[in-house]
Parts: C-alpha cells; structure tokens; sequence
C-alpha cells in the first residue's frame, strides 16, 4: 500500500535540505519514501499544502508507567534527597500499579508521544505487583495506537526475591517473542547474584541492558561501599557495556575513569534534562563522553521538541552547545535503531508541521528553527510504518477520548492507593 503526501516540503533529518514536491511513502517495516511526478488518481492522499515534513522523533528513555501522575497528590512529607524522592514518590506510585492501569498508563502516554510527533519509544517499566505479562499489555497498547517500542521492566533486589524472579521471569519470556532490553533499575538496587543474571539473559537474548547510571551522588556512594568501585566500573567489569545495544540513562555523577571508560566502550548515554532538573541531582556534562549521546524524556513527557531544547538551554551554562549539535543529539536515536537492527524506525515514520514562522527556513537555520520556533502544537499529521496515525492532530487508529476518559477513571483508582 501506498500513502502520498502532495506539496511536502521534506526535510531530510540527516542533512537538513529541503525539497518541495509530491513524496510516495510505502507502508510496512522496510517500507521507503520517493519524489513523484504526480500523485496518482484514486491514492490515498495527505494534503501538505507545502508543510513541513521530515522523519519522527524518538524518545530514547521513557516511563510510560508515569503517564498517570500529573497532579497526583504530593509525599506526606518532603523528600530528603533523591533516594528520599523515590521511596516516598515514585516507589509509591509503580507498587499501586495494576493491569489496567498499566495499560492505561501506555495508552495514554503513547497517545501523547504520538501527537507530539514520536513515533518510536524505549521505555523502561516498572510495576512490581503487576509484573507478569505487563511488556505484552505495554507493547498491544503502543502497536494499537501504532507505535514502534523497544521495551524492558524494571530488575531490582528492592522488593524481595519473589518479585525480583516474577520480573525476571517477564523479561525471559518477553524477549523470546520481541525485541527488546534487559532492565535493571540502577546498581545501588541491584546486587551481584541479580546482575550477573541479567547480563547472562542479555546476552542469551542478544540485547543490551538498559539502567540508570550515577543519576544521583548516592548510586556512586552506594557502589563504592558495597562494591568498592564506582558504578561505571563495576558495569564495565561485567563486559556488557561493549555491547552497543546498551542503554545507560543520566549519567550526572561520573569522573574523568568513568568517562573514558565509558567513551571506549560501545554503549550508548541517554540524557534526561528536564527529570534532572526536577529531581535536584544535578545537571548533564558530556565532556569526555563523545558521541553515543541520546536523549529521553525520562516519564516527564512524550515531548522531544522540548526535551531537546531543555537540554540545549541547560548546556549554556556548562560550556555552551550548538542548535546543530542540540538537533544531531536529537536525531542519533535513529541511529541507535538502524545500527543495532531494531525494527520500527524506518524512512517511512515522518511528522508534518504546521510551521510558518515570520522568518526564513533554510537549510543552514533549520536546526535553531526545531529549537526556537516548533514546538508539538506544530504537529499535524504523524505517519508511522506508512501509515496515518495522527491526522489534523487527531488519533486516527484509536478512539483518544474514549481512552482518556477510561483513564481518567484509573487515574482515580491508582490516586486513592497512594
């Protein structure tokens, strides 16, 4: 099947030209796009009348279990420090978490994400008393909405063995059927036993793991009393970090061994700037790390526009950052994807934006444009696999009211139990 997009102005994501024309788009996962002459009689037609049209986003770190927490009620008291924040928070929130507000969750968020103009996700979960069978409702919510995923749950020693093995358990199932990543939460709840057994399941499955690294002082204070080294360390030890379908996540808190360990491997680091920045743990220095930087949204939003601009304006104080360079940072998920050949991230995944600003777009101000004048209300259409999901900023595979009004009713359900 074939989908044709008349009077796009594309934009390739990879060298910012711009071409105005008539583009072909073929569904499925190997699915190209191509300049037409002309669209042909009877096609399945998306009006562009010259908008902007160029390749989605993809969100590098997400929890989409958090989808329901805007305006939760706030801890009984205020949390201390950042170990302090989870236990009271979002420990809190992810042991109330049910099956139906699981799916609630990845619905509601993968709606948001969508209509943002993403339409890949890596999300890493997390719901201890609704583990079993919680990555297959995740991923039937995201292929619904049309979504490619890159999924994990959440491997912790935090809530006992039972909990751990049933996590465990997900993870080895799952990735017999999908692809996906081997979660742990982060090393300070991570012992050896738990970790080594990860690992092996990674590499049993041929995948990476994917973890929150140094977010905090306390994960490398933890580390170097239990472990005696620092968390970089002990993962670089394990051999995983040379597989580059690894994903570590903040990175905040790492020395100058750390960042040539890491920058030697072949892991990837995915920024999270704005979850930084409300959980006071400090900001993100790339400095020594080189270019396997990604960026995430860390569960504050399905927003990559704002993400990538978030960390564009916080770089200004550490050593500054180019727009150009803020946009590659953006755009090497992708390569992320195709390198590692995770499927759901093709040529055929694109966003149209509604964009007409008072100044001139062009190949060399594109990148402060995507930083200083799009934004999500900019987004129109989505296709995705050569498919229309959103069109005329309206979910076009799924019913969105009726989802956020079931939401809304597990949103109430999950509030009372916290």
């Amino acid at each position: 099947m074939m989908l044709y997009l008349r009077d796009a102005t594309f934009v390739d994501w990879k060298s910012l030209r711009l071409r105005r024309g008539h583009l072909e788009v073929a569904s499925g996962d190997a699915g190209k796009i191509r300049f037409v002459s002309r669209v042909p009689r009877g096609a399945e037609v998306l009006e562009c009348s010259g908008r902007l049209v160029t390749k989605s986003f993809v969100i590098a770190h997400h929890h989409l279990y958090s989808a329901l927490a805007c305006g939760m009620p706030g801890p009984k008291r205020a949390p201390k420090n950042f170990p302090d924040m989870l236990k009271q928070v979002w420990w809190n929130l992810d042991r109330a978490l049910d099956e139906d507000m699981v799916r609630a969750c990845a619905l509601a968020g993968g709606i948001a994400a969508a209509k943002a103009g993403t339409t890949f996700i890596i999300d890493h979960h997390s719901s201890p008393n609704a583990v079993r069978g919680s990555l297959d409702l995740i991923a039937s919510a995201l292929d619904e909405i049309g979504l490619g995923h890159l999924l994990c749950v959440e491997l912790s020693d935090r809530d006992g063995k039972a909990r751990r093995e049933a996590a465990l358990e997900e993870t080895d199932g799952y990735l017999r059927k999908r692809q996906g990543l081997v979660g742990l939460h982060a090393s300070f709840t991570v012992g050896d036993e738990l970790l080594d057994r990860a690992i092996a399941l990674a590499v049993g499955r041929d995948t990476g793991i994917h973890i929150h690294v140094a977010e905090a002082l306390d994960d490398q204070k933890a580390c170097a009393q239990q472990h005696g080294m620092r968390v970089v360390q002990r993962l670089a030890s394990t051999g995983i970090l040379e597989s580059p379908k690894t994903l570590l996540a903040h990175g905040l808190h790492l020395n100058a061994a750390e960042r040539t360990l890491f920058r030697s491997s072949r892991a990837w680091l995915v920024q999270n700037e704005e979850s930084n920045q409300n959980n006071a743990v400090g900001g993100f220095d790339p400095k020594g790390l080189g270019n396997r930087l990604l960026l995430g949204t860390d569960g504050m939003h399905g927003d990559m526009l704002a993400s990538t601009r978030a960390a564009y304006l916080a770089a200004q104080a550490r050593g500054g950052m180019s727009p150009l360079d803020a946009y590659r940072k953006l755009r090497r998920a992708h390569d992320y994807l195709s390198t590692n050949g995770f499927q759901g991230d093709g040529d055929n995944n694109l966003v149209a934006l509604d964009y007409a600003p008072a100044t001139p777009v062009t190949e060399r101000n594109l990148a402060g444009h995507f930083l200083f004048g799009m934004n999500s209300s900019h987004v129109e259409h989505v296709i995705s696999g050569g498919k229309i999901i959103v069109k005329n900023r309206r979910m076009t595979r799924v019913d969105e009211d009726k989802i956020l009004k079931d939401a809304a009713g597990q949103t109430e359900r999950l509030w009372r139990r916290l």
